[in-house]
C-alpha cells in the first residue's frame, strides 16, 4: 500500500519541534523511529497531514541520572541504547529488551514512541508501570509530568495532548534488596504479548523480613496495560506467588481475538505473574 499525501518537516530542534506542533497539532503527527506510524500509513489506517520528524535530534537520546538519583531516558532512546546502557540493572528490563521485536525494531524503536504510540500488547508499558514511572512532556506552554498510572487512556490513547511532544521517561534506579522480572507468552508471527507480567518486589526498608512492596503490571491482556492491584494485595497478604496469580485479571475485560480468547488469555497471564513473582523474588533475596 501506498501512503496518502502529507507534508514533512525534520525541525533541528527540540524548540523548533514544539512551535511547529503548536501550529499544525490538529492534523500533525511526531515520528521518531517510525516502526508504529510508518505501517498505520500504509495501510491507511492512519492519514496525518504532516510528520514532523524528531528523529534526530541528539538532546532527546540517551540515559542519565537525575539530581535526587533517578534514571532519566530520552523519548528517543532506543530498545537497543537501552538494553545496553550500563546504568540499566534492572531485571525486569534485561529479561524483556532482547526480545522486542526483532533487531531492525529494537535498532530504530524508540522508548518514547512505544508508549506514545501505546499499544495494548506492548511490552514497554508494563515494565514502566511497574517501575512507577514518569512520563515528562513539553509543549509550547511549558512543561508537565504525567504519572505512567495515569499515561494510559485506552487502545492506542494516551494523555498525551496534540500540542505535546513526549521527551523524557524517569524512574527508580536499581536497589540490592529488590528484585524483578518479566514473562511473557507472545504470538509468533507479530511478536506482541498474549499476556505479559512485569513484576518488581522488595522491602522499602532494606533487611530480609517479608516483602512490603510489590509491582505487577499485565499487557496484552486488556485494552489498555494495568496495575493488578489485586494480585498486588493478595502477594502482600500472603507472599505467595500463587495467590497473587490467582486475581491477574480481577477488575478488568480480558481481551478475546483470533489468538486467543478471554478463557484462555487470562489463564495465561495468571502463569505469567506467578512465574514473573517466583523470578523476581529469588532475585531479591
Amino acid at each position: 500500500m501506498i501512503p496518502a499525501a502529507f507534508d514533512y518537516a525534520r525541525p533541528k530542534s527540540l524548540d523548533e519541534a514544539i512551535r511547529l506542533l503548536a501550529k499544525d497539532g490538529g492534523t500533525a503527527k511526531v515520528i521518531a523511529g517510525g516502526q508504529s506510524i510508518l505501517p498505520l500509513m500504509k495501510l491507511r489506517l492512519a492519514q496525518p497531514a504532516k510528520l514532523i520528524d524528531i528523529g534526530r535530534l541528539a538532546e532527546l537520546r540517551g540515559v542519565r541520572r537525575t539530581d535526587d538519583g533517578r534514571l532519566a531516558i530520552g523519548a528517543l532512546t532506543t530498545y537497543d541504547e537501552l538494553q545496553h546502557d550500563p546504568n540499566i540493572v534492572h531485571g525486569l528490563l534485561r529479561d524483556a529488551l532482547p526480545a522486542i521485536g526483532d533487531v531492525q525494531v529494537r535498532n530504530r524503536g524508540t522508548i518514547g514512541g512505544s508508549i506514545a504510540h501505546a499499544d495494548p500488547a506492548s511490552d514497554m508499558p508494563a515494565l514502566l508501570l511497574a517501575l512507577n514511572a514518569d512520563v515528562i512532556v513539553r509543549s509550547a506552554k511549558g512543561e508537565r509530568t504525567i504519572p505512567i498510572t495515569s499515561f494510559f487512556k485506552g487502545p492506542f490513547t494516551t494523555a498525551l495532548r496534540a500540542d505535546e511532544i513526549l521527551v523524557e521517561i524517569r524512574f527508580i534506579s536499581g536497589r540490592e534488596d529488590y528484585g524483578s522480572a518479566y514473562r511473557s507468552i507472545e504470538q509468533p508471527a507479530s511478536g506482541y504479548s498474549l499476556a505479559g507480567a512485569a513484576v518488581i518486589v522488595g522491602r522499602s526498608g532494606g533487611g530480609k523480613g517479608p516483602f512490603d512492596d510489590v509491582r505487577i503490571a499485565l499487557t496484552g491482556v486488556a485494552d489498555t496495560p494495568y496495575r493488578a492491584t489485586a494480585a498486588e494485595k493478595a502477594f502482600l497478604a500472603s507472599a505467595r506467588p500463587a495467590d497473587a496469580a490467582a486475581h491477574a485479571t480481577d477488575g478488568v475485560t480480558v481481551a478475546s481475538d483470533i489468538h486467543a480468547d478471554a478463557e484462555f488469555r487470562a489463564a495465561v497471564a495468571a502463569v505469567q505473574v506467578r512465574r514473573a513473582l517466583e523470578a523476581a523474588i529469588a532475585r531479591a533475596e
